[in-house]
């Protein structure tokens, strides 16, 4: 047994048997589930309207909103994800098992609101605010990154709990 730990010995993991449980009863689970993959697909969609803005000049318009849109998506997640956070951690944010994702997130909003405040003032140009929502969504990556890993981690600590089907006691 020397290199490999037994079942027994398992480090605690993301989730506590009690907060697996709430975190599969709950209906918000679900709809981060749809959120997720909606936003992803709203960045795609919105990353190559400013960079064919950026490249051409072309499609500001279109840019601009796909930005707006891809920033309610984000508020949307986070409200959401907040009170997903609640029912399985017991707070709405910054659950130990989801700090630093939680403290990058707000740097995400941060970058996404600044870009509708300057949108909205005119505080700065088209060109850079393009370059902002660049900034906004390279910093989303990352954070998409950060959970996607943690989703990672989930189903690894899910598998590495589970007995397999000869080890069950008869």
């Amino acid at each position: 047994m020397h290199g490999q730990m037994s079942r027994t010995s398992v480090p605690p993991g993301l989730y506590t048997a009690e907060e697996r449980a709430r975190r599969d009863a709950t209906v918000w689970t679900t709809i981060q589930g749809v959120l997720a993959p909606l936003q992803f697909l709203v960045f795609l969609v919105s990353l190559g309207l400013v960079l064919r803005y950026l490249l051409n000049g072309e499609g500001y318009m279109a840019a601009t909103w796909s930005i707006v849109i891809k920033t309610f998506v984000l508020y949307t997640i986070m409200v959401t994800g907040a009170i997903w956070e609640k029912i399985v951690f017991g707070q709405y944010l910054f659950a130990p098992a989801f700090f630093w994702e939680d403290v990058f997130s707000f740097a995400v909003i941060a970058l996404h609101t600044a870009y509708l405040w300057a949108l909205f003032t005119a505080a700065l140009d088209p060109a850079s605010l393009m370059i902002l929502a660049l900034a906004a969504y390279g910093a989303y990556v990352i954070n998409a990154v950060q959970f996607v890993l943690k989703l990672r981690a989930a189903r690894l600590q899910a598998a590495a709990t589970q007995v397999p089907p000869s080890e069950v006691p008869a």
